[in-house]
């Protein structure tokens, strides 16, 4: 299908309009107004669109970055105080919108970009969900900072499940070897849910290569879901413990020398 001159008249009057925001908003502040018409201009004649739809959902961005541009930007106007001090007065236009301070100090939850393009592809708003049992979507409390309370944490933490419905799996050849290329043993997992993907070729098995990418993709997810209680989590912790340990002992040998080095005196 071509573009029909309704769709055209709409998208040269959203040009228009956008511009028409932009001399408002940066006015008196050629440089900026300049570099907007010049990065607008080049957006829209670069790759010229030629499906209807995507060109309708061109005129709607462009009338929404008007909208953005008379409500949500300001520019600050250098005054002069007399006192050598720069100062700035932040230039408000009719079309600028502006909220009490009740809305500032306690604003009303706004959903991400993210979410909302999930939604719009009827997939749930936590990538996890199915994957992660419930009672542990609902722990969002940061890990406990003492190791021994992180121990305790990270046995008593729930693992996410891995489903064999929510896995895509594929088997190609293997690189390597005269060995590993004859045969397809390379797996590779793509957890749906997530979009983690996890590729295994460890072996000449095709059979424990399969156990293996399964056992790195439930790492992966564990690590998703537990932040800093999973077992590499737990790896890095355990690390960081004989680190502060070692420092520990150096500090009390160096401070018992030099008490007895002052004993001595």
């Amino acid at each position: 299908m071509s573009i029909t001159p309704a769709l055209k008249a709409a998208s040269r009057s959203a040009y228009r309009d956008v511009l028409r925001a932009a001399s408002t908003t940066f006015a008196g502040d050629r440089p900026v107004l300049q570099a907007f018409r010049t990065k607008i201009r080049s957006d829209l004649t670069k790759n010229p669109l030629t499906d209807p739809e995507a060109y309708q959902k061109q005129t709607l961005f462009i009338r929404e970055v008007a909208d953005v541009l008379r409500q949500n930007i300001v520019q600050g106007v250098k005054v002069e105080n007399g006192h050598g001090q720069d100062l700035y007065r932040v230039r408000l236009t009719k079309d600028t919108e502006l909220g009490d301070n009740d809305s500032i100090k306690t604003p009303p939850p706004m959903e991400s970009s993210r979410s909302m393009r999930r939604k719009e592809k009827g997939q749930s708003e936590n990538p996890l969900l199915g994957a992660v049992p419930p009672e542990a979507e609902s722990t969002s409390s940061p890990p406990p900072r003492f190791f021994s309370a992180l121990k305790k944490a990270h046995k008593e933490r729930v693992i996410p499940e891995l489903r064999e419905e929510d896995l895509e799996e594929s088997f190609v050849r293997g690189m390597g070897g005269q060995s590993i290329n004859k045969t397809e043993n390379n797996v590779q997992l793509l957890h749906k849910p997530t979009g983690i993907r996890v590729s295994c070729q460890d072996t000449r098995s095709l059979s424990q290569n399969r156990k293996i990418a399964r056992k790195w993709l439930l790492e992966k997810l564990d690590k998703l879901a537990n932040p800093g209680l999973s077992k590499e989590g737990m790896k890095a912790a355990k690390q960081r413990e004989r680190e502060r340990q070692r420092r520990k002992k150096a500090k009390k040998k160096e401070k018992l020398k030099s008490l007895e080095t002052e004993g001595v005196d």
